[in-house]
């Protein structure tokens, strides 16, 4: 490896900045590039039918504006366009938008597709930067000032081929984090000069960071350089296109509207060219997250996972911000027992103006759609006593005292490591059951019968001891006391230092579960669980299973 080959990006040279100290306070005009931008970064691009499930998606998450693809590109993106203007498939509140370099040929076509269409946004662009004029194009500065002054005359002279079309222009300088600020600024005071006189309502100004390459603190000094800079900023619309080449298109997309940008475009999940564009699912929950409306639907947040990768092939990575299948997810012990302790608490404070206020959970899962039982804590090696009993409370109706979820969890901890791998709740219940239900050796419990005459309960049992049958009979002031004053006729001194039960299900097929702690001669403890439609017999099973136990 060799650092040296590379040089550091150069700052921009800004006075009294001003977004470091602004707040956001409403989200950004959405515009999602999902079946272009996203589209063309695909092993397999998508076909018509998968392109109009996609657009369907994106339409029913809110967004108002869809750039729905290339159409002077291939056969396939301008078949797409005719069809979803041909069969009135975009909704009145929707804009759709394309994409278009700067040449004539490609903008005629383009006007071509978008025949019959209400409003449309055409996307023109050429790339600015020092390395595509130089490298790629072989172009001056005022070569490619002119070339982009040219596609925007272009696009107006085609354009009247769209009587009755709302047309709304959007012109991109690619490359623009790359570019020098003052050409940037160049280039699009001549665009906007060369549109604005004919077509006098607002156009967009799109300034892409196409590929990252800055710390996001500079992509947002550009952004409010130009905004402060920009001769026509009361005209435009400004929008950021970022990608994520170093990991911080998020960051960048936030610091831009910071800066003064209006508009965001992005894809769901972050598909796109190399490491991907925005994750607009990211960036709008971010503000969901900070009380923010974001103006877009993710409430079922899973189907439009199960949709985009049906239709694109590619899949959302497990760790994906709130998208992801485990990020809601808790495996180690002490997070399982904060999350745990701090839904209880908002269970409790069931006022509709309480606050979200979970350890470990930025937001609410239910929110996008996420069960708190499926996804919030699940279990294996790294997880503790409080994840082991969430589990089985959530999913099994198994609601250990707090006391004797240390001895559980102690006791199967080495049976999860011997595993090697996630455990089921079902999984945990086998444990338990084996653990303390099914313990009938030595003792077991044949029968237990009790009457109680003026508080007092009498009771006579019979008990089997490594399959001999024993009978005792007992006094108590219940039938668990009763019962485990019988057992010292067999010479079995315990007291009961604590217990509980409660039901299990609901019917005719209802049962209960007990739960005792014992305390022997020696100053050992155990605990025991029994199960039984007879609260009564639950409890004495729970007595033997602690006894078994010990």
């Amino acid at each position: 490896m060799n650092h040296s080959k590379y040089r550091p990006f150069q700052a921009v040279q800004i006075n009294n900045r001003q977004w470091p100290s602004r707040m956001i306070t409403r989200a950004p005009i959405w515009c999602s590039v999902d079946l272009r931008d996203g589209n063309q970064a695909i092993p397999v691009p998508m076909t018509v039918a998968q392109k109009m499930e996609m657009f369907q998606i994106l339409v029913r998450c809110g967004f108002k504006e869809i750039e729905v693809g290339f159409p002077a590109a291939s056969l396939t993106e301008y078949e797409f366009v005719r069809r979803l203007i041909e069969e009135g498939l975009i909704p009145e509140d929707v804009t759709i938008q394309v994409l278009v370099q700067a040449r004539e040929e490609l903008i005629e076509r383009t006007i071509d597709s978008l025949v019959g269409a209400r409003r449309v946004i055409i996307h023109m662009y050429n790339s600015t930067s020092p390395v595509q004029r130089e490298v790629v194009f072989g172009m001056t500065k005022s070569q490619i000032v002119e070339l982009a002054v040219r596609g925007t005359q272009w696009i107006k002279e085609y354009s009247a081929k769209l009587p009755g079309t709302e047309v709304l222009f959007q012109y991109s300088p690619e490359s623009f984090s790359a570019t020098e600020v003052e050409f940037s600024l160049e280039i699009c005071e001549a665009v906007v000069g060369a549109w604005l006189p004919f077509y006098p309502q607002t156009m967009i100004i799109n300034l892409p960071e196409t590929v990252e390459v800055a710390m996001p603190n500079i992509y947002a000094d550009q952004i409010e350089w130009f905004c402060s800079n920009f001769k026509h900023r009361n005209r435009v619309i400004i929008s950021l296109h970022t990608h994520n080449d170093r990991g911080t298109g998020v960051a960048a997309t936030e610091l831009g509207i910071l800066a003064g940008a209006d508009r965001v475009e992005g894809t769901l999940f972050g598909n796109g060219e190399r490491t991907g564009n925005v994750d607009i699912i990211t960036v709008a929950l971010n503000l969901y997250t900070q009380g923010i409306e974001p103006g877009l639907d993710f409430s079922d947040l899973d189907s439009v996972r199960e949709v985009y990768e049906r239709c694109t092939g590619m899949r959302v990575p497990v760790r994906q911000p709130y998208s992801g299948e485990l990020v809601f997810t808790a495996f180690s012990g002490s997070h399982q027992d904060a999350i745990r302790k701090g839904l209880h608490a908002m269970a409790a404070n069931s006022a509709e103006t309480a606050k979200w206020n979970v350890p470990y959970l930025v937001m609410d899962p239910a929110d996008v759609g996420r069960k708190y039982k499926e996804v919030v804590i699940r279990v294996n090696g790294q997880s503790g006593k409080a994840g082991i009993s969430w589990l089985l409370e959530c999913k099994c109706g198994i609601n250990m005292p707090k006391a004797m979820q240390a001895e559980f969890g102690s006791v199967i901890q080495p049976k999860i490591d011997a595993l090697g791998r996630e455990v089921t709740a079902e999984d945990l219940k086998a444990m338990f059951w084996k653990e303390y239900v099914e313990r009938e050796v030595p003792y077991k419990l044949v029968s237990f019968q009790t009457n109680e005459d003026s508080g007092t309960h009498y009771c006579h049992s019979i008990i089997t001891l490594n399959g001999e049958k024993l009978q005792s009979s007992g006094l108590g002031n219940g039938p668990i006391s009763a019962f485990i004053n019988s057992l010292k006729d067999l010479e079995i001194n315990v007291s009961v230092l604590d217990q509980s039960e409660h039901a299990l299900g609901v019917g005719e097929e209802a049962s209960a579960i007990a739960y005792v702690q014992l305390q022997f001669s020696n100053g050992k403890t155990r605990w025991g669980a029994g199960v039984d439609t007879s609260i009564d017999n639950a409890s004495i099973k729970a007595v033997i299973s602690a006894l078994n136990r010990e």
